[in-house]
């Protein structure tokens, strides 16, 4: 257990922005396997804008990778534009 008080503030900063990133790279997620399992192109093309926007801003936040993000949104294009 920590023995400063400044250390358990840290521990509930650092839980509380745990689940604060956790939700937003789940929803992010869902976001994109909805993409993924769309069959109209036009719904796709409509969606992908504001997919990439949520990736940009994990990437913005160092919720995930800057490269992972750039490779998310290089495959989803790929993905509509293919369509």
């Amino acid at each position: 257990m920590a023995n400063h008080k400044s250390a358990l503030k840290r521990i509930r900063q650092s839980r509380k922005r745990n689940l604060h990133n956790r939700y937003y790279a789940k929803t992010t997620r869902n976001a994109i396997a909805s993409l993924r399992g769309s069959e109209d192109k036009k719904e796709a093309a409509t969606s992908l804008p504001k997919v990439v926007s949520m990736i940009d801003r994990l990437a913005k936040r160092n919720i995930i990778h800057k490269k992972k993000a750039a490779n998310l949104k290089s495959k989803l294009t790929k993905h509509v534009s293919a369509m």
